[in-house]
């Protein structure tokens, strides 16, 4: 059994960092393209410029349009920083789009139908908004790490040719991940430990029917899980047949795909520890606010 657990363990760390890799190497990549191609005043403006409300707006809708998983939002995170972007914006991007993606809606179509998957979409747009607007008003902004925030490019007389850009944009995206990359891998193997040697009979135990406190303890035990999306929608219909509640289901997966411990070990290297936490209480507080609303509506 021992063995069975560690092979399966071995082969979802393989698979999980493989896949971030490609993904952090890819999108930063992306993102070093577009600063070079697209001023920072361009994009600033884009999402709003000084007036934060609209940048905000505009910030959860971008968000929500990207079929990203949570992890593969950062890098476009750190290119909203080095491009200005108001940080309400930028915070209303990094919570929208793990949580508002046409995956997870599509997940919630599936197991709840439109009306609710249309009053979570709303519920959480609007959240993300707010959070994002408030967060900026407690003066987080200050709590973003200063060496995290890096240009692709520092000298404005820098050759404009395709392969100069182009060669830029890759050592952007290799320097960000040499950066980060311990952080990926500690996540990495936290979640394949996880996922190899822990039952998840005692997951569906402690976020069972019968327990009160199912929804916030499914929003707890989804933050360490990183499960994506996609694999979520038929796990969650063997649970729903099992008898655990919607509103568990739906928190373990919005604590899962909001604030998985991959992702939170490569915010660490963006964020310092109060911006952190509130990131954390936020994601926490959304999954537990959906999980008993929907509870409300299906009983």
């Amino acid at each position: 059994m021992f063995w069975n657990n560690l092979v399966m363990a071995t082969n979802y760390f393989i698979e999980i960092a493989v896949e971030l890799t490609v993904l952090f190497i890819g999108i930063t990549f992306l993102v070093g393209l577009i600063q070079e191609y697209v001023p920072d005043e361009t994009i600033k403006k884009a999402l709003g410029g000084r007036h934060k409300v609209i940048g905000s707006v505009l910030g959860a809708g971008f968000g929500a349009l990207t079929p990203f998983c949570s992890c593969s939002t950062i890098p476009l995170l750190l290119g909203m920083l080095n491009a200005g972007v108001p940080f309400a914006a930028a915070m209303a991007f990094l919570f929208s789009s793990p949580l508002l993606n046409p995956v997870i809606i599509s997940l919630f179509i599936i197991l709840l139908g439109w009306r609710v998957a249309a009053l979570y979409f709303v519920i959480v747009f609007v959240a993300t908004i707010l959070i994002g607007l408030l967060l900026d008003k407690l003066g987080f902004s200050s709590h973003v790490k200063p060496a995290a925030v890096m240009r692709s490019c520092c000298d404005s007389q820098q050759a404009t040719d395709t392969k100069s850009r182009i060669q830029r944009s890759t050592g952007f995206a290799m320097n960000l991940f040499r950066q980060l990359m311990p952080y990926l891998l500690i996540g990495a193997s936290i979640g394949a430990f996880i996922h190899g040697f822990v039952p998840t009979e005692i997951i569906s135990r402690l976020a069972g029917p019968n327990n009160p406190l199912a929804v916030p303890v499914a929003a707890v035990v989804g933050i360490p899980i990183y499960i994506r999306a996609e694999t979520m929608i038929p796990i969650g219909l063997a649970l729903t047949e099992k008898g655990m509640s919607l509103g568990a289901i739906l928190a373990l997966i919005i604590g899962g795909a909001g604030a998985s411990i991959p992702e939170l070990t490569l915010l660490s290297a963006i964020f310092k520890r109060k911006l952190l936490a509130a990131f954390v209480v936020t994601v926490f507080s959304i999954a537990v606010l959906v999980g008993y609303l929907v509870n409300l509506i299906v009983l």
